[in-house]
């Protein structure tokens, strides 16, 4: 099972203060992404050569307002970042993507009609046609 919370406060004296994940990653969508990430390793890019994370991020962008962003990140800020687990990979969201990501779902489709991931963010009031962006 994924690991839905994480510990920050690593290093202090007081006790760690658990996060509850604000979104969840499918195992699909999992496999997926450590297909990439063995991609990367076995072509000899730069970033294989230290460990890389899936961001989770929302923007500003889009007809509607927000976009989502997943990217393979090689960067992890504990002052900025949280870290999550899910299916064996690290998840990366930054603290202000967070207040938007609340519930959000990262699938991957590998079907005739659709193929890549996709992010079900069920805070969205409204979509633009195409679905790529979204307001809140």
């Amino acid at each position: 099972m994924a690991t839905a919370t994480e510990t920050i406060g690593l290093g202090r004296t007081s006790s760690p203060t658990p996060v509850a994940a604000p979104l969840t990653v499918t195992e699909k969508a999992a496999a997926e992404v450590k297909r990439h990430i063995a991609d990367v390793a076995a072509g000899g890019a730069s970033e294989a050569e230290s460990k890389l994370y899936l961001r989770v991020r929302v923007q500003g962008g889009g007809c509607s307002g927000f976009q989502n962003k997943l990217d393979l990140d090689p960067k992890y800020d504990e002052k900025t970042d949280h870290k999550f687990e899910f299916h064996g990979i690290e998840v990366v969201v930054d603290k202000r993507s967070m207040l938007y990501l609340d519930g959000a779902v990262v699938d991957f489709h590998d079907d005739l009609n659709k193929r890549g991931f996709t992010v079900n963010n069920p805070s969205a009031k409204s979509t633009c046609g195409c679905g790529s962006s979204y307001s809140m």
